[in-house]
């Protein structure tokens, strides 16, 4: 039999259900209506039609981005950049974050904190700085500009990120390889540098796809047609008097995949990555 409070715990899921089903039905409405537009048969935004597939389906679209249109060179670029600021990010973050972590030095936590504040600015008032600092560098219209600018943008989070994962780590595991005979270096790369693999993932994942979507630090810098990136080169599919709906959706469902790839190749370790990492502060 049950009592009062079994009833009500057994109404409260099934209220918490139906909020998390609905919450789940509106953020896959937008990707579904995408999927939808792509495959409409011509340019078309509006329909009244509520199919997911609609009447005269069909993959032109996506023949278009990939054979027609330059897309494959805006994903060689887009990956190009990406890459080399998951790499130049991981090792920036990873080395510094320890750091920050064991050693004791004059700076140290206005250092942290001065990496915290920075992600408490908008994007938009760093555009015109970064356009005059990029200017002065030479650096306008060449990926090393877009390279340098993605990763000073991730890297605050990524230190932090670290910095956490390492206080998890106990130091006597590297006293313990030093007393082997290891070296400070060879303690932090043999050590605790594999045993940080979910944090180097996580890191790894967000300096990627802060580069792999990012618009408007890309459009300050590069403004030559064949450095454009996805974002750039989906935004020139959007023309003054006509937008080519279904391919600009084809295209935005393919950016998609690299970063659906990735994650799905780091989930094991993005959960313990992002909750370890929060222990200590």
């Amino acid at each position: 039999m049950n009592t009062p409070r079994a009833d009500r715990w057994t109404l409260a899921r099934v209220i918490t259900h139906l909020f998390l089903a609905l919450f789940a039905l509106a953020t896959i409405y937008p990707i579904l209506s995408i999927i939808t537009i792509s495959l409409r048969p011509s340019d078309q935004l509006y329909s009244t039609s509520l199919a997911i597939i609609p009447p005269g389906a069909s993959l032109k679209a996506y023949h278009a981005m990939l054979f027609e249109k330059p897309f494959l060179t805006w994903m060689l670029n887009s990956f190009v950049v990406s890459v080399a600021v998951t790499i130049l990010g991981v090792t920036l973050a990873s080395t510094s974050a320890y750091a920050f972590s064991r050693y004791r030095f004059p700076g140290r936590g206005s250092g942290l904190y001065l990496f915290l504040i920075t992600q408490m600015f908008p994007a938009t008032m760093t555009m015109l700085p970064l356009y005059v600092l990029m200017k002065n560098l030479h650096l306008l219209d060449t990926f090393a500009g877009l390279v340098v600018a993605y990763t000073a943008t991730a890297l605050p989070f990524c230190v932090w990120t670290m910095r956490g994962y390492y206080d998890t780590i106990p130091v006597e595991l590297e006293q313990a390889a030093l007393i082997d005979g290891c070296s400070p270096w060879q303690a932090f790369y043999r050590i605790t540098l594999p045993l940080a693999a979910p944090a180097l993932s996580i890191t790894a994942l967000f300096s990627f796809m802060a580069a792999w979507s990012e618009f408007l630090v890309a459009r300050i810098v590069i403004s030559r047609q064949e450095l454009y990136t996805l974002p750039l080169g989906l935004e020139s599919l959007a023309g003054q008097f006509q937008t080519e709906w279904a391919n600009y959706a084809a295209g935005s469902l393919l950016v998609c995949v690299p970063v659906m790839v990735l994650f799905v190749a780091l989930n094991r370790y993005i959960v313990s990555g992002l909750s370890l990492g929060g222990v200590k502060g």
